[in-house]
């Protein structure tokens, strides 16, 4: 099973970045987990976030951020609105099901002796 990250959205935060100390590089990624699986595809409501300095290109992790930046991030993440929750069947999954459909009333219909071989 196929677990990928869609990209949703990205906010720009003016914070002073905690490694370059830049106020223009800071990046809030915020991407939703995807399923993709032979018999079905599935939007979920997990949710990572990330924060990216453009100028020194580093990833700022939860440890090192600032009381102002954290304050920022969960106003952000209050305002932010995921894809909703889907799940889709695939053709091949649709076509065994009906299959299996076919096959079990075939054999009530043998049973009952309706259709004689």
């Amino acid at each position: 099973m196929k677990h990928n990250y869609v990209h949703i959205k990205t906010e720009s935060l003016n914070n002073h970045c905690p490694e370059c100390f830049s106020t223009e590089g800071l990046q809030l990624s915020f991407k939703q987990k995807y399923n993709d699986t032979r018999f079905y595809k599935a939007i979920t409501n997990d949710i990572i976030y990330e924060l990216n300095c453009n100028i020194c290109n580093t990833e700022i992790f939860p440890v090192r951020w600032t009381d102002d930046i954290e304050r920022i991030i969960d106003y952000k993440k209050k305002a932010f609105t995921p894809k909703p929750k889907s799940f889709k069947l695939k053709r091949i999954t649709w076509i065994l099901l009906i299959a299996i459909d076919v096959l079990i009333v075939l054999g009530i219909l043998i049973a009952v002796d309706v259709i004689k071989i």
